[in-house]
């Protein structure tokens, strides 16, 4: 498991030395094992063996992976329906996940779920959720509860920026600001809800400010650079952990593949995506070591083959388990009945 992968106790003691070179080395293994995971479900979706609605993180992976970082075993995660890279930089290994795109029973959600409902809650992920800011008000229970039992836990809630048009973000944040939960919230903003570009659905763009009117401590974040979403993070993560209610942080991302397979994206300009392409954060970090003597060719390449190998055994394992037997297809659907005692 990388160092990325392993969560942390709280405490400056247990942080990663933000100037050795293998935390930055994890870093760029953490980005690059999610990009070529969606790279690869592209394949397989285009080959008709992953079935259904998918929606990728291709371009996005600095948020996922620079929040894990400040997070630790104990506290919890709520997620989005673009889950895939939130879910393996929290450590859910790539074969319970590949198995649940495949729908077997292997997978974290034993096949029920697929792409958009990743869940594993030995790991406190708690779920990608279909709908948009669907996840808000559970994080919000999840760090209600922890408050009112005392534990020193943050619960951190992704969200995009289509979700200011829900009223789930505005009754989640006025509780939580209320009542002082122990909530991180992390809006994903990548410009466009589905088809729709920001400056077209929100009279005010700005959302950090907007959060920061419910009284909550809130700014934005340069999303395409993990060690500022990293930073960010952590000096985040610290506030709620100290009892400084919630906090709210806006990360300007982008999204380089469509909203979901199914979408044509004719709403976006070729050249705007260049430009932000040439932002990538996988390849920036990785420009950054080489320049730096801390990546080289050879260690790339290994790195490289290391991911194939471990992504390759994800789909071979998801290929040979097996579903779920039609018998079983009610299990879980309704709570067990339990006999009344005589």
């Amino acid at each position: 498991m990388s160092a990325t992968h392993a969560r942390r106790a709280p405490g400056a003691a247990d942080r990663p030395d933000r100037h050795a070179a293998a935390h930055r080395l994890a870093l760029l293994e953490s980005m690059l094992r999610v990009r070529r995971f969606e790279e690869r479900c592209v394949e397989l979706y285009s080959a008709a063996r992953i079935r259904g609605f998918m929606h990728l993180y291709i371009g996005e992976e600095a948020v996922a992976v620079g929040v894990n970082e400040a997070l630790t075993d104990e506290d919890a995660i709520v997620s989005t329906y673009r889950e895939h890279g939130h879910a393996l930089a929290r450590g859910v290994p790539a074969e319970a996940i590949m198995a649940e795109m495949f729908g077997k029973a292997t997978g974290c959600s034993r096949g029920r779920g697929g792409s958009m409902h990743l869940f594993d809650a030995g790991r406190r992920f708690y779920g990608g959720n279909a709908i948009v800011g669907g996840g808000l008000p559970l994080a919000a229970g999840l760090a209600l509860a922890d408050r009112m039992t005392g534990k020193r836990r943050v619960t951190c809630c992704f969200f995009g920026d289509g979700a200011f048009a829900e009223g789930e973000f505005h009754e989640t944040a006025n509780l939580a600001a209320l009542w002082r939960l122990p909530l991180l919230l992390v809006c994903e903003n990548n410009l466009y809800a589905m088809g729709t570009a920001l400056a077209r659905h929100q009279a005010q763009t700005d959302l950090a400010l907007r959060a920061a009117g419910y009284g909550m401590v809130s700014w934005a974040v340069d999303g395409m650079d993990v060690f500022a979403v990293e930073d960010a993070a952590r000096r985040a993560a610290e506030g709620v952990r100290a009892g400084g209610g919630p906090h709210f942080l806006e990360m300007h991302t982008y999204r380089f593949r469509t909203h979901s397979m199914y979408d044509s994206d004719r709403y976006r300009d070729k050249a705007e995506i260049e430009h932000w392409k040439e932002r990538d954060p996988v390849e920036g970090l990785a420009r950054r070591l080489r320049g730096t003597n801390e990546l080289t060719d050879e260690a790339r390449s290994a790195l490289e083959d290391r991911l194939a190998a471990e992504i390759d055994a994800a789909v071979g394992a998801a290929e040979q388990a097996p579903e779920e037997p039609v018998e079983d297809l009610l299990t879980y659907v309704t709570s067990p009945v339990e006999e009344s005692p005589p």
